[in-house]
């Protein structure tokens, strides 16, 4: 019976542009789907949309088990949630939009050339300013939005070159307290107030910067420089992590491996490769 199925079976029906069109349809709601897990990965959306999850699973249960109460205000709930998401989601849409803008479709060898001259640029004044011991804080905005933080600084929105970074740190002027933060190949901001962890696991030794640093990586995947103004020691922070005393040619290795390489990465995947990509990444995670 099966092998006559198969040998019967008109197979043209499925060439049909019906199913082709179904086919595209599916690939788009999957694209959407993946850059909307990009989005928010790793941001405080995450719990919110585990919180929208509960929310279906109650409806699901209170249908199946006839809880006409819970169902009545789950559904209350789900029919203003439209609103509330956009009204809480609005960082993450607006940078959603950013991000389809600068995305695949456009400029891909201009974003490889701009990380490069960023990764130049801060592995000279990084250098500059340990050498001389001058105290800096650079964060450089990755898939997590820093609009929040960017909001405490002040707005620079300038082209990034080593010599603005070295000066806005110069010990006694106006902007050299707080963190410079990096979005979109300028800088955004200088002075702004980063979130200070209260891990008990870091030294005591650490000072303020680092201790923001970490607060930082501890709420965002931002990448955060430390130049210490005690030692000159050089620190990166990223996701909960502190790699101490690196040398000058460790941080332009980081900098080009978690910058440059994995731009150019991005831009030779298709959207179906980010997919499978991100699928793959999210099961071996488990």
């Amino acid at each position: 019976m099966p092998l006559d199925f198969f040998t019967n079976f008109d197979w043209s029906r499925l060439l049909v542009w019906r199913t082709a069109v179904n086919i595209i349809d599916i690939l788009i709601v999957a694209f959407f789907i993946y850059q909307l897990m990009r989005i928010v990965k790793g941001t405080r959306a995450v719990e919110l949309l585990k919180g929208i999850g509960v929310i279906l699973i109650l409806k699901a249960i209170s249908v199946i088990f006839r809880l006409y109460t819970t169902e009545f205000i789950v559904d209350f709930v789900i029919q203003w949630s439209a609103l509330a998401l956009i009204i809480i989601f609005q960082p993450e849409l607006r940078r959603g939009l950013e991000h389809l803008g600068r995305g695949s479709l456009f400029g891909r060898k201009r974003r490889s050339t701009a990380t490069e001259i960023i990764v130049d640029n801060l592995s000279h004044a990084i250098q500059y300013m340990s050498k001389r011991r001058i105290g800096a804080l650079i964060s450089i905005e990755m898939e997590t939005g820093l609009d929040e933080y960017i909001a405490t600084g002040i707005p620079l929105n300038a082209e990034l070159s080593s010599e603005l970074l070295i000066n806005i740190f110069i010990p006694n002027t106006p902007l050299h307290d707080g963190a410079v933060i990096i979005k979109d190949y300028k800088i955004a901001t200088a002075a702004s107030y980063l979130p200070l962890s209260e891990s008990p696991a870091i030294p005591k030794k650490l000072g303020t910067r680092h201790r923001a640093a970490i607060g930082l990586s501890e709420v965002s995947d931002a990448i955060t420089i430390i130049v210490s103004e005690e030692t000159g020691e050089v620190s990166i922070s990223r996701r909960g992590n502190l790699i101490n005393d690196m040398s000058q040619d460790e941080v332009l290795n980081y900098l080009t491996k978690e910058l440059v390489e994995s731009e150019k990465e991005k831009e030779t995947q298709g959207p179906l490769q980010q997919i499978v990509e991100a699928v793959r990444k999210g099961v071996s995670s488990e």
